[in-house]
């Protein structure tokens, strides 16, 4: 009993001390896949997630987090439940 008392307190601990999933890595919208956005980000399904990789393709990179709201379907509220989740990586233009 008090080894199992023990390992409980060990495990309660651990995930105290734990950063939470969602404090992972940031969603770089210029390079994440529509799979990687569905996946990571609250009230963005496949669809809305394919929208937002449509737009990036027809539109070019976004410039800034807050750029997300022009995607058809993405509205403040959704920006804001995903904002510490977002970035945007500037994309390095290439000289031809």
């Amino acid at each position: 009993m008090k080894l199992s008392f023990l390992g409980a307190l060990a495990l309660t601990a651990a995930l105290c001390f734990t950063a939470p999933l969602s404090a992972s890595t940031p969603i770089d919208l210029n390079t994440a896949s529509a799979e990687q956005i569905a996946a990571a980000l609250s009230g963005i399904g496949p669809a809305k997630a394919q929208a937002i990789v449509d737009y990036r393709t027809e539109k070019g990179s976004f410039v800034s987090v807050e750029e997300l709201t022009q995607v058809q379907g993405i509205g403040p509220a959704t920006l804001e439940r995903n904002r510490d989740l977002l970035q945007v990586e500037q994309v390095a233009v290439q000289d031809d």
